[in-house]
């Protein structure tokens, strides 16, 4: 039998992240044929990894509210490696729990739902931001005048669902770049993956934002899921910066898989 086939599947899918996002440059992704080739080798990877094959068993529901689990995050998250290349680690969300909307600059990323459902809700931001002395859009609470600065013009991009059979949802410095991730039905957990990781000093720190209603039409915190889904056209929002929100933070546990080495 070939060595590979013992190599761990989670061994393969960091070997080729790295393979896939060594060298990358957002300037000449886009028409890059290799690296397309390269990506989709990492797609089929992570389309495959299940929960098992990192020893992560699925959580529970818990109907309790008691003061220990009020006071325990909501997400908590495995880390299992990072270089300067890449990012990947594991997400696991309690039920009812979500992950604000919020960025990736200048990142390319994969979500790989490992068990229970998530929600994704895809927004990028659009070039023609409100201008020194422009008239700021009806929204509906108004703003204060010193939130404007702070004001994004945005799309919705998608809104799907995801479980562990779904194929891994991705993301690009210009495209689905920014998300909000909710439980559906009970716990989740998903595979991440970012490339380049994360890094303030580098121009690379994670922003929250909140979704604006304007006055002349509902704004997507209104509509179902369904409803969203089955929208043809993209729909022009409008998205408000935001400090990390106070109900959302995120712990740390040990990760119980296969070691990744380099």
């Amino acid at each position: 039998m070939p060595r590979d086939s013992r190599t761990p599947l989670i061994q393969k899918i960091a070997k080729q992240a790295h393979i896939t996002f060594k060298g990358w440059k957002p300037s000449t992704s886009g028409d890059n044929k290799l690296f397309a080739e390269q990506q989709g080798e990492l797609v089929s990877l992570v389309t495959a990894v299940r929960a098992a094959d990192l020893k992560i068993a699925p959580r529970k529901s818990n109907s309790s509210t008691g003061a220990a689990e009020l006071q325990s995050p909501p997400v908590t998250y495995m880390h299992i490696c990072e270089t300067e290349v890449f990012s990947m680690g594991v997400f696991l969300l309690r039920s009812g729990a979500s992950i604000p909307l919020h960025d990736h600059p200048g990142m390319n990323g994969m979500l790989k739902v490992l068990y229970g459902k998530v929600s994704v809700r895809c927004f990028d931001k659009l070039e023609n931001n409100l201008s020194v002395g422009s008239a700021p859009p009806q929204l509906e609470p108004p703003l204060a005048l010193y939130q404007t600065s702070s004001l994004r013009r945005s799309v919705l991009r998608s809104v799907v669902e995801l479980s562990e059979t779904s194929g891994p949802c991705l993301l690009t410095p210009l495209r689905d770049n920014l998300h909000q991730i909710d439980t559906v039905e009970g716990p989740a957990a998903f595979l991440d993956i970012l490339a380049p990781p994360y890094n303030p000093d580098d121009g690379r720190d994670c922003h929250y934002y909140k979704v604006l209603q304007t006055v002349s039409q509902g704004g997507p915190e209104g509509k179902s899921n369904e409803e969203q889904q089955g929208e043809e056209e993209e729909e022009e929002t409008w998205l408000l910066e935001i400090p990390q929100p106070d109900d959302f933070w995120c712990g740390g546990e040990p990760y119980p898989g296969p070691a990744v080495s380099f």
